[in-house]
């Protein structure tokens, strides 16, 4: 043991000093593996770390001289990849056969895999089209309508709708009023002038989840055409006017949406009067009450806001029904009197004076001349009647008036509906024919209207008109002495104000139980100058209103048909005879005895329904503070 520690020693000292010599790359391998031998003997006799540590310092010297002289670290060099030989040897045929066999099962069962996946993502990216309504006809915007062509496409009426086409697919076109989505599902509410019927499309094998939500996407008041399969509900739908049907929708588009943003909900502008408006009095134009919430807790559009956007406004079905029944007012006018001989006729609205002896005219200039707006066909239908021959004439046009009356029954233009007639003896020809219209007319409203009437009373409630046959008619002394009986200051020669107009209303109708009637013999001075004066008493006149619920709608009289009286009277207006010498000239030639009167069909609506301000029967109404739209 001693021996073999001196011999470790003394090649460590001769290790050390021949590093310094050594210079080749042999000469290092060679120590450096003399050195790798002693210390695995040294390993293996277990000698202490400390002998033989100094060994392998040196050895790893030499290795790093190793690198300084070869420029690589020391080591075995790296083994070569021993390439595959080739197996050349030949499978027999039965190998080949069998080889081959596998590779085409294996060939077809990755085919198969593919066919499967490739069926797969087709069935996914079809049930994925389908929910997207990729490729579906059944649904959306529909392009411009432009009169490009005629299609077999035929249209159902929604008033039309009924049980009895349970079972038929139905195209219908109206607005879009409401719709709801509901689960998978969506409820709309299709609105076609006063008819509404409700439609219903769930998600099904013909129905993706897309048209479901297009449909309840599309915004309110949008113009859509609705196709589906006719069924009558369980229970009326009471959200519609079309109760006992309902539409299963089969397709929905839209043919035209809303591009600016509602100025008011059709839901709110279609709620009923929460209280009654007082029909007299003074209407300011304001919406004083606009954005508060009636006592119900619901809000409701104000008149103003109404009217600045009465597109929309006409709409709602009250309105709807407002003004069909102011169309069949005219046509009753004109089938009644049609039906007693009277002609139309169209007078000119661009005069050149007054034609009534007013100033409340609107003037403008006519060539270099001055002229008006006709404030009546007064004059004209008065030559037409009396001086051409004609007898029995009417006529329905517009009527200027320049008042600055900003009251709920004065309008500065409306739709006057006037008769003139020539008389054998005495004005109260006139009266009965007028009685007649007048009865005419309610009565065919009342036969005719039945359901515009009620669709009104939803919205602005109204008791129905009360009327005698025939008509209840009184002296204007009889009404003043029912005013002075009531504790109402009234003249028999003053003018009746509004208030005491309403009043007389009210006791007339407590009296009589009529809300119609009219009153003759009013004071000479405050009627027209061609106004014929009472022969037994030169204060009173041959003239005469008529009256619904208190608010006239009707003036007239027998007129002057002798020109020198003509222009007496006017003499006493202070009217220049210049500017009615045409009108004065045309009784100068024979004229017949004659009487009229002139009717408001606006006030007219506005007082059989009820209606607490004339503006609501007045299409775009036209008062001091309103030129548009």
């Amino acid at each position: 043991c001693a021996l073999a520690t001196r011999h470790t020693q003394v090649t460590h000292r001769l290790l050390l000093s021949d590093l310094v010599t050594m210079s080749t790359e042999e000469e290092i391998t060679q120590q450096i593996a003399t050195l790798g031998n002693a210390i695995k003997d040294a390993k293996a006799a277990k000698k202490p770390k400390e002998e033989w540590d100094p060994l392998l310092q040196e050895m790893l010297a030499l290795k790093t001289k190793f690198k300084e002289v070869t420029g690589k670290d020391f080591g075995p060099p790296p083994k070569e990849k021993k390439e595959k030989k080739e197996n050349t040897q030949k499978s027999s045929d039965k190998n080949k056969e069998k080889n081959a066999a596998k590779a085409a099962a294996k060939a077809a069962k990755e085919a198969k895999k593919e066919k499967n996946r490739l069926e797969r993502e087709a069935r996914e990216k079809a049930k994925a089209d389908k929910l997207k309504g990729v490729g579906m006809d059944t649904f959306g915007d529909l392009p411009m309508v432009q009169s490009k062509e005629m299609t077999d496409k035929k249209w159902t009426e929604i008033n039309d709708l009924k049980p009895n086409l349970a079972g038929k697919d139905v195209l219908v076109r109206g607005h879009l009023q409401t719709s709801r989505l509901v689960g998978k599902g969506t409820f709309v509410l299709i609105r076609s002038s006063l008819y509404t019927v409700q439609g219903v499309c769930f998600e099904s094998k013909d129905v993706p989840a897309a048209m479901v939500k297009y449909i309840a996407n599309l915004p309110s008041e949008a113009v859509v055409d609705m196709k589906g399969k006719v069924t009558v509900p369980d229970q009326p739908i009471e959200s519609a006017t079309q109760k006992m049907v309902e539409i299963q929708i089969s397709s929905f588009h839209c043919v035209n949406k809303p591009s600016a943003a509602m100025p008011f909900q059709m839901e709110d502008a279609c709620r009923p009067d929460f209280e009654k408006e007082s029909d007299v009095g003074a209407y300011l134009g304001k919406d004083e009450d606009q954005d508060k919430v009636a006592a119900d807790g619901l809000v409701r559009v104000g008149q103003e806001l109404r009217l600045d956007n009465r597109w929309l406004d006409l709409r709602t079905p009250a309105n709807q029904s407002i003004f069909r029944i102011e169309s069949m007012v005219g046509h009753l006018f004109r089938e009644c009197l049609m039906q007693k001989g009277f002609v139309e006729i169209h007078t000119p609205k661009i005069i050149s004076g007054s034609s009534e002896g007013g100033s409340d005219v609107f003037k403008l200039d006519y060539f270099g001349n001055e002229a008006c707006l006709s404030m009546s066909p007064q004059l004209h239908k008065q030559m037409a009647a009396a001086c051409s021959g004609f007898e029995r004439v009417f006529e329905t046009g517009p009527v200027f008036r320049a008042e600055n009356s900003n009251t709920r029954r004065h309008l500065c233009e409306f739709n006057g509906m006037d008769m003139e007639m020539a008389i054998k003896e005495h004005y109260d020809e006139v009266l009965d024919v007028f009685s007649d219209l007048f009865i005419y007319i309610f009565d065919g409203l009342n036969e005719r209207c039945k359901n515009e009437v009620e669709r009104v009373r939803e919205q602005h409630p109204f008791a129905d008109l009360k009327y005698l046959r025939p008509t209840l008619k009184i002296t204007y002394a009889e009404g003043c002495a029912l005013l002075r009986e009531a504790g109402v200051e009234q003249d028999d020669y003053e003018d009746l104000s509004t208030e005491n107009e309403k009043k007389l209303g009210d006791i007339v109708k407590e009296k009589y139980d009529t809300d119609f009637f009219f009153m003759d013999k009013y004071p000479l001075a405050v009627r027209p100058f061609y106004t014929m004066p009472d022969p037994a008493n030169p204060k009173l006149s041959n003239s005469y209103d008529f009256f619904i619920r208190g608010q006239e709608i009707l003036s007239g009289a027998q007129r002057i048909h002798e020109p020198e009286l003509l222009e007496e009277r006017a003499k006493a207006w202070e009217i220049p005879l210049e500017s009615i010498k045409a009108y004065v000239d045309s009784f100068r030639n024979g004229a017949l005895p004659h009487g009229g009167g002139g009717i408001g069909l606006e006030r007219v609506v506005m007082l059989f329904l009820g209606l607490p301000n004339i503006r609501k029967a007045a299409w775009f109404p036209r008062d001091p503070k309103r030129l548009s739209p």
